[in-house]
């Protein structure tokens, strides 16, 4: 199943087809990011300090518009085309492009007619912690 963030438009359901390019190599070694089939995040790695994700878009597929307050992120365009909408300013994507999007900015991203394949990489996250509730008054 697809997450929340990512519907096709006028589509009510898209299910996720990967060939499983979950990265068991070591954290050194060259990744082919044109191989493997599929749709949705295809192959991902971490770092101590940074996440990488290879996300793959059927094309004119549109992700639903997030804003991420914590991390910036790069696109790293390796196929096909699209436009990124950040922040209402439309940004063309193509292959061999990258874009920057800042932390707080509102984005979505339009697929082009040959869909999209993209790396998206940000500082890793730190892990989830249990916090105390806040208080009622």
């Amino acid at each position: 199943m697809l997450n929340e963030l990512s519907r096709p438009p006028g589509s009510a359901e898209l299910s996720i087809v990967s060939t499983a390019m979950a990265d068991k190599r070591e954290a050194d070694a060259v990744v082919d990011l044109l191989g493997g089939t599929g749709t949705g995040p295809l192959w991902g790695m971490a770092s101590s300090d940074l996440n990488a994700t290879l996300l793959v878009w059927p094309p004119r597929y549109e992700l639903v518009e997030d804003t991420n307050i914590e991390l910036d992120v790069l696109l790293i365009v390796v196929e096909g085309s699209g436009v990124a909408k950040v922040d209402e300013q439309e940004h063309a994507l193509v292959s061999g492009s990258a874009l920057l999007i800042e932390k707080g900015s509102s984005r979505t991203v339009r697929v082009g007619p040959d869909g999209i394949r993209y790396v998206s990489v940000h500082r890793r996250r730190g892990p989830l912690q249990i916090t105390d509730r806040p208080k009622r008054r």
